[in-house]
């Protein structure tokens, strides 16, 4: 502190105080990121290849601003990568800032990566001042694998059977490349089917078959292209490559009943199982969707059956005929709401382990082709109906499948009824 006095005048005059302040140099907000290095402000520019490899690993992510309110973060990889980017966007109605991972963006080449990176921040900015939802992070492939599988308990069950207990399961979305899902899928493939358990414990199985590989890949497949876009052909990034389904590996079901080689089986079938396959020879359905119906989806006053566990998970109500109303009806006596319609003696549903058994002693017994099984009711039931004339796609609607799978293995039926109504036109 220094006063000064006026020599000359007794009187005195106002002190002048002067402090030493501790001030830091004043840094302003641009459009580029303000870092301190040994005591220095230095610009960066992240949209600069050279400036981001510059920049030194740490864990809080170097923030550009982009806009009032919305950010743009880039976090260096440790590990001489490419490193990882996060939007952060104000929220006003929660009076808080929103984050969102957004990758790291591996198949970009350096200089398109701040572009996508920062017009997906810009976008998360925009839906946020829109009131719009904000979707929790899917990061992994397991999280990308439970969104998909919400509303399918197909898929749920193939991922939970071959997905979320392996290593690919933690593997970040942002990080899967092509390697992790050729290794899932050699696992994939060298792991044996089930045929059949008995109440000792023993199983017995056989080489998984190239269609059923291919089912259970479609799934994952399916999933992941939900939240990842395909990678450049012929690169460690292309990891929709790994997936692709082997080729003519569905064979059509050929096996088919009539209607008295089908009497045939339920005469022959034990008592436990015939309300069961009965069933199965009244309506087209995967013998799994008949197992899963509880009295609840019967409606005996309108004879209408809903059907909500199946293979695409979406719930179809249709109409049955007298026969099979009467069926259902008799199963439901004495049942509640929740307990399946077909039970076992022993009080259990039905299911592919305990159907298998049955139905092929009863075919042996009868007389009727080696390799019948449940599915073969369910094509010949299908085969019946295209024959009869009724339209496609009603039967992929009463039969819970896709119409174009109906035309690919079923529609030279039509084609040939087709030729025998034209050759009636004969003169």
């Amino acid at each position: 502190m220094w006063t000064s006095v006026n020599s000359k005048n007794r009187r005195k005059q106002p002190i002048c105080v002067l402090r030493r302040l501790d001030i830091s140099p004043i840094v302003f907000r641009t459009n580029s990121v303000r870092n301190k290095f040994d005591g220095k402000s230095m610009a960066v520019d992240l949209s600069r290849v050279g400036d981001r490899d510059k920049l030194k690993a740490k864990r809080e992510p170097y923030w550009q601003r982009l806009r009032v309110g919305c950010f743009l973060g880039f976090r260096p990889s440790k590990r001489g990568g490419k490193g990882s980017w996060i939007a952060r966007v104000y929220d006003e109605d929660a009076a808080k800032y929103r984050l969102k991972a957004l990758g790291d963006f591996g198949t970009l080449a350096g200089n398109e990566i701040f572009a996508s990176a920062k017009k997906e921040a810009e976008a998360l900015a925009e839906l946020i001042e829109a009131g719009g939802e904000i979707r929790p992070a899917v990061e992994t492939v397991a999280e990308a694998c439970q969104s998909y599988a919400a509303d399918k308990p197909e898929a749920q069950g193939r991922f939970e059977r071959y997905v979320y207990n392996e290593p690919l399961a933690k593997v970040k979305l942002a990080k899967l490349r092509r390697r992790h899902l050729a290794d899932w899928r050699a696992r994939l493939e060298a792991r044996p089917s089930v045929i059949s358990r008995n109440k000792h414990g023993e199983t017995r199985s056989r080489k998984r078959a190239p269609s059923t590989v291919n089912r259970d890949m479609v799934v994952l497949r399916a999933a992941l292209m939900k939240v990842l876009p395909p990678g450049p052909p012929n690169t460690e990034a292309a990891w929709q490559e790994a997936l692709k389904a082997i080729p003519n590996a569905d064979g059509a079901r050929t096996l088919y009943l009539d209607i008295d080689q089908r009497r045939l089986l339920v005469e022959h079938v034990s008592t436990e199982a015939e309300p069961f396959v009965r069933g199965l020879c009244l309506l087209p359905f995967r013998p799994g969707a008949l197992a899963n119906l509880t009295c609840a989806n019967f409606d005996k006053r309108t004879s209408e059956l809903t059907i909500g566990k199946d293979k695409d998970g979406r719930p179809r109500r249709i109409l049955v005929p007298k026969e099979a109303a009467d069926l259902f009806s008799s199963q439901a006596v004495g049942k509640n709401s929740e307990e399946p319609l077909f039970l076992r003696s022993n009080g259990k549903a039905w299911d592919r382990d305990s159907w298998k058994v049955p139905i092929a002693k009863a075919a042996a017994v009868a007389g009727l082709p080696s390799g019948t099984t449940a599915y073969t009711l369910r094509h010949s039931t299908i085969t019946d109906l295209v024959i009869g004339g009724l339209p496609l796609l009603t039967v992929a609607q009463i039969s819970g499948t896709s119409a174009e799978m109906i035309e690919r293995h079923y529609g030279h039926l039509v084609r040939n009824a087709a030729l025998k109504a034209l050759s009636a036109l004969a003169l």
